[in-house]
């Protein structure tokens, strides 16, 4: 451990961090030589695994050619190459691509689009953007403003833009009251209500994950949602963006997770996996709707969008999942992974466990019966991921899933190159970790 306090690090996480030394396959350690799995692939983005030679020898090569070469006058064979793999991802209406370099640029671009794209059209007074409260978009301050967890959002909100906010599609804590069973998609009809409250014409669009990830720990919309999402959308002639920062790439067993649902979005925001975690990469994918709008350029970007090492990682990084099926192995294994963490429910403190892929998430409660969540001072999530790491694994934790103050989750989301043994290893010492954080807790 590193005790930042002592050294020049103004440290995002503050006091001590896990100092890592090196990383390969679903494996790192640490400057000490011990041995963790990375069972969150950091925060759910290292689809490939760690070390892979492919990628360094992507960088060197394009290091050798140019390192650098500004968006708004100049692109390389690498940015092109990019642009092309990205769109023969993304579902099928889905093929132009701009470039940022991570997840809170690609969300706040998606917004910038979509105001540009009204704007356009002769429909300036269009600049909302309706979000889910729980949710999580980024973390400058147009993304915070579209972010709906309180906990990031309450020390910023004197400097956020009051974009309008409806209740999550959240199955185990339904804001409605009511069970998947007895389910008319309340939380779906109630972005029509938002909508026509704020009034249609003030509406630029809708944003969502596909997959609720950090703030709600990997809840995936129920069947049916955003088939009525898209409806709303389209009669009130509203953008849907859907955030596929964790979600792209493979990580939910398709390329896109919003292809579970058989619906396309008019925007896609993405990033994580675009580059595996290897280089800061992300990026904006249009519909030719979107993108035919424009009679001029998208009035946006920064210094390193486009930067021709990130995309040349991002090509590298995108034939490797082609040429390895590592989308196809994320749907199977993470079937497997659901499977074995279902086991975990015999834990008094496991309340839910939920997931799509290799994107799995664990939600922890005093008591199961009232899903009573543990009170914030207990920290809960923190003393699961303190026993991981003690037991060598790595996971995601998450607090505030309840009402973005309470309540306690962790994220499962390893590599897609894990293996079953791996995935057994995985859940047993989560098994370990799990009771030892009770007998502290309970």
């Amino acid at each position: 451990m590193t005790d930042t306090s002592k050294s020049h690090l103004f440290s995002r996480g503050g006091g001590k961090l896990l100092t890592l030394a090196r990383g390969e396959g679903i494996y790192v350690w640490d400057m000490d030589g011990k041995r963790y799995i990375d069972g969150s692939a950091g925060p759910v983005c290292i689809g490939i695994g760690h070390g892979v030679k492919e990628i360094a020898d992507a960088v060197a090569r394009q290091m050798e050619k140019i390192s650098f070469a500004h968006s708004f006058h100049f692109t390389t064979e690498s940015v092109l190459e990019c642009a092309d793999k990205v769109a023969g991802f993304a579902p099928h209406g889905l093929k132009h691509v701009f470039f940022t370099s991570g997840g809170s640029e690609a969300t706040e671009a998606a917004a910038k689009m979509a105001r540009q794209y009204f704007h356009e059209k002769g429909e300036p007074s269009r600049w909302k953007v309706v979000a889910r409260w729980q949710s999580y978009h980024g973390n400058t301050l147009g993304a915070l403003s579209m972010s709906g967890h309180i906990g990031r959002r309450r020390r910023y909100v004197p400097m956020l833009i009051d974009f309008p906010h409806i209740p999550p599609a959240y199955c185990y804590r339904c804001w409605f009251g009511k069970t998947r069973e007895r389910c008319d998609l309340d939380c779906a009809w109630a972005l029509d209500r938002e909508i026509r409250a704020n009034s249609p014409e003030h509406i630029a669009a809708f944003i969502a994950e596909p997959v609720v990830g950090a703030t709600l720990g990997t809840v995936p919309a129920p069947e049916g949602y955003f088939q009525v999402i898209r409806e709303i959308c389209d009669d009130h002639g509203v953008l849907f963006i859907a955030d596929e920062v964790m979600t792209g790439f493979g990580r939910t067993g398709r390329n896109f997770g919003i292809e579970h649902w058989k619906v396309e979005p008019d925007i896609i925001a993405t990033a994580k996996g675009m580059s595996s975690g290897y280089i800061p990469l992300g990026g904006v994918i249009a519909s030719d709707r979107v993108f035919e709008g424009f009679s001029g350029p998208f009035v946006h970007g920064h210094t390193y969008g486009s930067h021709p090492v990130a995309c040349a990682v991002g090509v590298a990084v995108l034939d490797y999942i082609e040429k390895h099926g590592l989308v196809e192995r994320s749907a199977t294994l993470g079937r497997y992974l659901l499977e074995q963490l279902e086991d975990l429910r015999d834990h008094p403190s496991v309340g839910d466990v939920r997931g799509l892929g290799l994107f799995a998430g664990i939600e922890f409660v005093k008591d199961k019966e009232s899903k009573e969540p543990f009170p914030p001072d207990v920290g809960f999530a923190q003393r699961v991921l303190e026993r991981c790491f003690g037991n060598g694994l790595l996971v995601y934790p998450g607090t505030g899933s309840v009402d973005g103050v309470r309540g306690d989750h962790i994220q499962v989301a390893p590599p897609f190159v894990v293996t079953k043994p791996q995935i057994d290893e995985i859940v047993t010492l989560l098994d370990r970790s799990i009771g030892e954080a009770e007998r502290e807790a309970l």
